[in-house]
Parts: C-alpha cells; sequence; structure tokens
C-alpha cells in the first residue's frame, strides 16, 4: 500500500519512535516536582523545549507545548485577542486558513467581534496588498498559514508580517505544514504547529508567542507550560515530537528536491493522462511533496475508493466525500472545480516506483469511476436559443455532466440554463465554464435550488 496522505499526517519518524520508546522510562514523572524523578523529566521537558525553539526560531521561554495543533491555533487566537481587547476586537483570516483557525474566528465573531476574510487567487495565494486593506485600527489580530493543507500553495508570509508589523498588529502563524520543511520567514508574532504532521506522534503542538505580544490565557489558570496550556505534560510525546523534528529538518534540503521532482512529474503527466483535469495551486510556490487535481466528471469519494483498491491512499477536498456534503471552502476560495478532486501529498522518503505505478492507474480509475457514475439523460426543454436542463436532486458532478452533453445543442450565442438544488453547482459550473472556455453568466433564482446560466461561446 502507498501511503500519499502525508499532509493529513505523516508517518512515525523512525528518530520519534525511537526517542519515543527512550523517555518511557524516564520521563514518567511530574517534571514540577524537586526529587530526582521529577528533575530527570523536567531536563527532558526543557532540552525538548531548547531543540523545538532552535527549529522555531525563538526563544525557549516563548515556546510552549500543547495538547494538539488545534489547541495551539485556538489558544494563540484567543489569547491574543484577549490581551488586545483594549485596541478592538477586529480579526483578519485568509479565506483558505485551516478549519481550526476559521472556527475560532466564527467563535470569536458570535461573540460580538468582527472578521474580516481576505480573498485569494485561482492558486490560492493572498496578497500583502489585501492584508494591508483589510488593516483597521481596531485590528487586534491577523492570522495567515504558511501554507495550504489542500493545494499546497505557500503564502508570502513575510510580506504580510511586514505590513502587519508596520500597523502594529501582531500576525498569527499556522505552521502545521510547513515547519518540518524549514522555518518560517517574516516577523511573525504568533507560530503554531503540530508535531503528527512532520512524523512525531499525535497529540502534541507547538504554541510560540513572542516577548511584547499582548496575551491573556483564557480559561481556568494553570500553572504549567507558562500558563498557556493546561494539563499535565506528555514529556515521551514532546521529547518524541522535538527529536522528529530535529531529524527531518537534518533531511529537509535534499528531501525536498527529490519530492519536487515527483510531484513535478505527477502535475506535468497527469493532465495528458487523463481528459478534462484542472490541476490546482500555485505552481511554483508550493510544498515539496503536494500536488493536486480535479477531474471533471467524477464523484470524489468513488476516486478514492477506487485509488485505494488500487493500492494508494490519497485524500480529497472535494464537495462529494463521505465527511462532507459542501464544496471545500479552500477551493470554493480559489473558484476552481471541487468535483474529482485528489490530493496527492508524498511523505519522505516515498519511492519513485510508486508514483510512476499510481501514474500507471489513475486513468484506468478515472475511467472506471466515469463509466461506473454515468450520466443520466437529461431532461431539457429547448425555447429557441434557450436550453433548460432539470438536474434537481442530483449530487454533483451530475449537474456539470448534463451540462457538457447538451451545451453543444445550443447555437454559439445561446444559454443553458442549469437548475439544481446542489451547492457544489454554484462552484464546479462557473469552474466548468473557466476550463472549456465558455461564459459563465451568472445564478438567478428558481422554485428549488437555483438556476445557472452559461452562454456558449464557441
Amino acid at each position: 500500500m502507498a501511503y500519499f496522505d502525508s499532509a493529513s499526517s505523516a508517518p512515525l519518524h523512525p528518530v520519534a519512535r525511537q526517542a519515543l520508546v527512550a523517555s518511557l522510562d524516564e520521563g514518567w514523572a511530574d517534571p514540577a516536582r524537586l526529587y530526582r524523578e521529577g528533575r530527570r523529566a523536567r531536563l527532558l521537558l526543557d532540552a525538548a523545549r531548547e531543540a523545538a525553539a532552535e527549529a522555531v526560531g525563538c526563544r525557549a521561554d516563548e515556546l510552549v507545548f500543547t495538547s494538539s495543533g488545534t489547541r495551539a491555533v485556538h489558544s494563540g487566537i484567543a489569547g491574543v485577542l484577549a490581551g488586545r481587547r483594549r485596541v478592538g476586537r477586529h480579526l483578519i483570516v485568509s479565506a483558505v486558513e485551516h478549519s481550526s483557525v476559521l472556527h475560532a474566528a466564527q467563535v470569536h465573531e458570535a461573540d460580538g467581534g468582527t472578521v474580516t476574510q481576505v480573498a485569494v487567487g485561482r492558486t490560492g495565494s493572498v496578497s500583502a496588498s489585501s492584508y494591508a486593506e483589510a488593516l483597521r485600527e481596531d485590528t487586534a489580530l491577523a492570522c495567515l498559514q504558511s501554507a495550504n493543507h489542500e493545494v499546497g500553495t505557500e503564502q508570502p508570509v513575510a510580506e504580510v508580517a511586514e505590513v502587519c508589523r508596520a500597523a502594529g498588529v501582531p500576525l498569527l502563524v499556522d505552521a502545521a505544514q510547513s515547519l518540518g520543511w524549514g522555518r518560517v520567514n517574516g516577523d511573525w508574532s504568533v507560530l503554531t504547529a503540530s508535531a503528527h504532521k512532520w512524523g512525531g506522534p499525535s497529540g502534541v503542538g507547538l504554541l510560540a508567542v513572542r516577548k511584547g505580544v499582548r496575551f491573556a490565557a483564557q480559561g481556568p489558570a494553570d500553572e504549567r507550560e507558562s500558563g498557556r496550556a493546561a494539563g499535565f505534560e506528555n514529556i515521551p510525546a514532546i521529547v518524541a515530537a522535538a527529536a522528529s523534528l530535529r531529524a527531518v529538518r537534518a533531511e529537509a534540503d535534499a528531501e525536498a528536491v527529490r519530492l519536487r521532482e515527483l510531484t513535478e512529474r505527477i502535475r506535468a503527466r497527469v493532465p495528458s493522462l487523463v481528459p478534462d483535469v484542472e490541476v490546482v495551486g500555485d505552481p511554483e510556490r508550493r510544498l515539496p511533496g503536494v500536488v493536486t487535481f480535479s477531474c471533471l466528471y467524477v464523484d470524489g469519494e468513488t476516486l478514492l475508493h477506487e485509488l485505494d483498491r488500487e493500492g494508494f491512499s490519497v485524500s480529497s477536498g472535494s464537495s462529494c466525500t463521505s465527511s462532507t456534503l459542501t464544496p471545500s471552502h479552500v477551493l470554493r476560495a480559489m473558484g476552481v472545480l471541487s468535483e474529482g478532486n485528489v490530493r496527492v501529498s508524498l511523505p519522505p522518503g516515498a519511492p519513485a516506483e510508486d508514483v510512476e505505478r499510481f501514474l500507471s492507474v489513475l486513468p484506468g480509475a478515472v475511467a472506471a469511476v466515469r463509466e461506473k457514475l454515468g450520466a443520466p439523460a437529461p431532461a431539457t426543454v429547448v425555447r429557441e436559443d434557450v436550453l433548460v436542463v432539470d438536474a434537481l436532486g442530483k449530487r454533483c458532478p451530475i449537474p456539470v455532466i448534463e451540462l457538457a452533453k447538451v451545451i453543444g445543442d445550443v447555437p454559439v450565442g445561446g444559454t443553458v440554463r442549469v437548475l439544481s438544488d446542489d451547492e457544489a453547482a454554484r462552484l464546479d459550473i462557473p469552474a466548468w465554464c473557466e476550463m472549456r472556455n465558455q461564459e459563465y453568466v451568472g445564478e438567478e433564482p428558481a422554485e428549488r435550488g437555483a438556476a445557472y446560466v452559461v452562454r456558449r461561446l464557441s
């Protein structure tokens, strides 16, 4: 089985396993105690903190360990917002942040705060000027991921940090996807990360808060981890996390070159092997091992099952997966296809032979899904140069399939109105028009769902 989903969780690094086992016998005691076992545990914890701080690029007393990356994000956002409440309650996030950031923003908004979402382009990247425009006198905090978790696009953190610093606004960087590859550039104020993303054990997060940033920890007071992460420290897991971070950093430069070559091979060959495919994300400013593409006329969940049967573990940001019935917020913000979306994220050490085998089985897997899915005969009503396709009650990609089948039945300049009550159609039909050089006129109200109007240009 080829595991191609390291962006979700990387396999445990051998160094992490060794450190975890070794520290189980030494790091079980309470590091706050003064007896021998406690002092031994404290030495392990302090050494892990020093190693992690060096990898992050901060002081050891600026970094605490949390129970997860999500907890680090929630604590970081809540703490800065509370500490800077006198300045205001305005929060800035990008439209493609991880759900942990967006959920924290929703809680802040429900509590009376205000939130501005900064838009991204079709590659998934923000611009520093967009953050500059979003800044206000009452802005308490801005958030930006270092690299996107679904499409791999790297964000201009240094440029955004400079803009925020000039305005006196702290910038929180979610570095979960990139920290294993190197330090985050720029004058950031708060940084979060998660150990299982770089091959450490799950259940360990990092929260770094620079000196001088106003921060008020929320929740009941706890003396551990500078009061910013309540609960007894999982010292063996923390030691393993720090050890694996140091290990993957030592291998990062050489492995990045190798994985970039493999992902570039996928980016270049998939469109020639599979018809009607859109490769998404920035072609250059992206994580070394991540490549994402969307296949027209394919159900994402079915394609993942087909690839799983062929021996490949991949993930999807498609609208049609078991975890969600709505399009991925990342793909929606980018304005790209959500249907048939596949994210390949290669773990360090992924063999080139596995990539070649993936490329050999992908065309057959996509063809099999398209054949299984079929396309029900569209119910059409012709009215002069307007054709109506009734796709109500049918989930994407069926509305797009039916649109593609009938677009040639209207003259150039004529329109097709696709009736659909699937939320994914709002994203997929405009994206299909972009791919096929047809004009997306817009959305009109209908008795059920909406009517998506497309004008034939060729």
